[in-house]
């Protein structure tokens, strides 16, 4: 091999590893911005308890993070290819990093959590002040006293939070569209579905991560450390209880600024893979390409923006998929964001197990279906057209299998004064004096706090002084109440602290549910990475940057930030008991009415999806006659290379014959 050829191949070798460690350190950064996505998302609840607001507002602040991607998104997606991605993607990298530790800093900034109870631990609880005792008093009562009612003033530390995720927002505006690109210009077409499905890959490796340190945290009682959690009389199962959800977003922070630093030590640009033996022509052509840029650059940067944007809005391909992907996000928003309030209301589990499972039965066949779908996409050599079917069809049978969700569900918690008569008879509607009885009229309770126990006939009652209770032994979670008036059993009438269990069937339900869970999310995995070539290759090469920036824009104008709002408003509307502060305002939500919540949260994302089919369909008789823009890519690609191989060896065949060439000559050969 000659000297020339040696630094050919060196060169071509330097070449290729960059490109692999920029495929590496994107995949990093997709774990890394998904690691802080899903931790969010799984966090909702916790962060709904701490604060005391209803669902409606935390789906407003799940819903600000778009407000921070929309506010640079099409200014990054366009721009952004004009200057040097991979130190574009490192700072958004780093912003990222500032939002989650924004969003921890209310921990460090409030008083310690106080959950409503009728039970005080500090107190002497020999007394028993907060049992049925006739014309006695309660402690814990809401407060009429205007000092404690100004201090009590809902906490507006949630403002922290909302900042905190317009700033990841921002910060993660340039990962997906200059990541996308820079790999779709300099990687192999054929080879781009794959190097796409292993980003997307690194994009499931993230919300594993994220659920497995969210499903920790939640376990862990907010200020522990600085309260002494044997006294605690709430456990994971209540909802009361608050997780460590500051915890996590400190070490997303510390995961978002590491996975920043090999971004500022790759290249501005790379040799198109495959090409790199030609590194002297390659170098040619970028230095003409960057020419053409800095003459562009001299008459204006902005001049081809409006022809791009005229451009993508006349493509009825690209405009109908837009249209696609904000039905189907408004759902997928919907599912994922609520899914863990979804299955601790309807099956009865803790945040933490219901995270926990979230991660266990959903990541992993998505995961698989990415991986799946870009080999398909790869091996098969899939046209577009045939990608469109595929992702058409395929996400007809997820979206059919979603119905039998509906089959799998439990009965309501049985909560006597709310849904439940003292005789256990189910009741429709709850009225607020419902909650009294002869058995504790007398008694003097609260009637609005919300401090569960489950007597030993299967039903539960607000407090254990509703319940008529007289006596109780034990300390903390382990207290048990005796001699309940209300409590209509054969033997010893008693109690425990907590919602009573929703039984084996429940959890034999629960099981089904996440199989099919299980199985949705690897259908949709699967179709996903046809569906994104479809967007690919609908537009030109030089629109794809803008095209893929506009495309997240619109799915999060008009799905990302709406949806958490209205349909958590949609889900407060099923709430039947308010928690209360201690001034009487309401707090959160303690109990949902399961049936009417089960509806809302399956029934709209179908209706939704549904609506989805009329455009895709369409999409598919389009495609018979359109001719798309990307569609000759590969062959063209092809082409490219069998010219310059071509070149190659006719260089090599002079330098084989002519023992006069120099390098220099061969290099102008070349």
């Amino acid at each position: 091999m000659g000297e020339t050829e040696k630094r050919i191949e060196t060169h071509r070798i330097r070449c290729l590893s960059k490109l692999k460690m920029f495929l590496l350190a994107i995949t990093c950064a997709f774990v890394s911005k998904t690691l802080s996505g899903s931790y969010m998302n799984s966090m909702l609840t916790q962060i709904e308890r701490q604060f005391n607001i209803p669902t409606s507002l935390v789906g407003f602040i799940n819903g600000s993070f778009e407000i921070g991607n929309l506010l640079l998104i099409i200014f990054v997606s366009y721009f952004g290819t004009k200057l040097h991605r991979p130190i574009m993607i490192g700072i958004g990298c780093v912003v990222m990093g500032l939002g989650c530790f924004l969003k921890s800093l209310p921990h460090f900034l409030m008083n310690q959590y106080e959950y409503e109870s009728t039970v005080s631990v500090s107190g002497n609880l020999s007394s028993n002040s907060f049992l049925c005792m006739e014309n006695g008093t309660q402690i814990l009562r809401p407060t009429q006293d205007p000092s404690e009612c100004t201090k009590e003033v809902k906490s507006l530390m949630w403002v922290y939070v909302l900042v905190g995720n317009i700033v990841r927002g921002m910060g993660e505006t340039p990962i997906l569209p200059l990541g996308i690109s820079y790999i779709e210009d300099f990687a192999k077409s054929e080879n781009s579905p794959l190097y796409i499905g292993l980003i997307e890959t690194g994009a499931i490796i993230g919300p594993l991560i994220g659920l497995l340190l969210a499903s920790f945290c939640a376990n862990v009682y907010v200020d522990t450390g600085s309260v002494n959690t044997d006294d605690l009389t709430i456990t994971p199962t209540d909802t009361r209880w608050v997780g460590a959800w500051w915890f996590g977003f400190l070490i997303c922070a510390g995961v978002n600024v590491l996975t920043a630093i090999p971004f500022f030590f790759l290249p501005k640009t790379l040799p198109k893979e495959g090409l790199e033996n030609n590194a002297d022509i390659i170098k040619n052509e970028n230095e003409d390409k960057q020419r053409e840029e800095d003459k562009k650059e001299k008459y204006g940067i902005t001049k081809d923006f409006l022809p791009f944007m005229k451009s993508l809005s006349c493509n009825p391909i690209y405009m109908l998929f837009i249209l696609i992907s904000v039905i189907q996000f408004n759902a997928f928003v919907n599912i994922i964001s609520f899914m863990p309030k979804y299955i601790e209301q309807q099956y009865g589990k803790s945040s933490s197990d219901a995270i926990f499972l979230i991660g266990i039965y959903n990541l992993p066949p998505i995961c698989i279906g990415y991986i799946i779908g870009g080999l398909i996409m790869k091996k098969f050599k899939i046209t577009v057209k045939q990608a469109a079917h595929i992702g058409c069809w395929l996400s007809l049978l997820e979206y059919l299998l979603h119905f039998l969700s509906f089959l799998v569900t439990c009965e309501n918690s049985s909560v006597v004064g709310i849904n439940t008569s003292y005789e256990g008879i189910p009741q429709d509607l709850y009225m607020g004096n419902n909650v009294f009885a002869n058995c504790n009229v007398d008694c003097n309770c609260p009637s609005k706090i919300w401090d569960p126990v489950c007597g030993n006939n299967g039903l539960s009652y607000l407090s254990a002084c509703l319940a008529g209770c007289e006596t109780s032994i034990g300390m903390g979670i382990n207290m048990v109440f005796q001699n309940c008036s209300c409590i209509q059993t054969s033997g010893n009438s008693s109690a425990v602290l907590g919602l009573c269990d929703k039984g084996p069937d429940c959890s034999m339900m629960l099981q089904y549910f996440l199989i099919l869970s299980a199985m949705s999310s690897f259908i949709y995995s699967l179709a996903a990475i046809p569906g994104y070539m479809v967007l690919l290759r609908c537009m030109k090469s030089e629109e794809k940057s803008l095209g893929v920036g506009l495309h997240t824009f619109c799915t999060r104008v008009f799905a990302g930030i709406p949806a958490p709002i209205y349909f958590g408003a949609l889900m407060d509307s099923t709430c039947l008991h308010w928690g209360t502060l201690k001034c009487g305002e309401s707090g959160a939500c303690r109990i949902y009415d399961s049936t009417t919540f089960r509806y809302i949260y399956l029934g709209l994302p179908a209706a939704l999806r549904g609506s989805s089919f009329v455009p895709a369909l369409i999409i598919l008789i389009l495609l018979r006659k359109y001719h798309l823009p990307g569609e000759n890519a590969s062959s063209g690609t092809e082409l490219i290379e069998t010219k310059v191989k071509g070149k190659k060896n006719e260089c090599k065949d002079m330098y084989q014959k002519s023992t006069v060439l120099n390098d220099d000559e061969l290099k102008t050969k070349l």
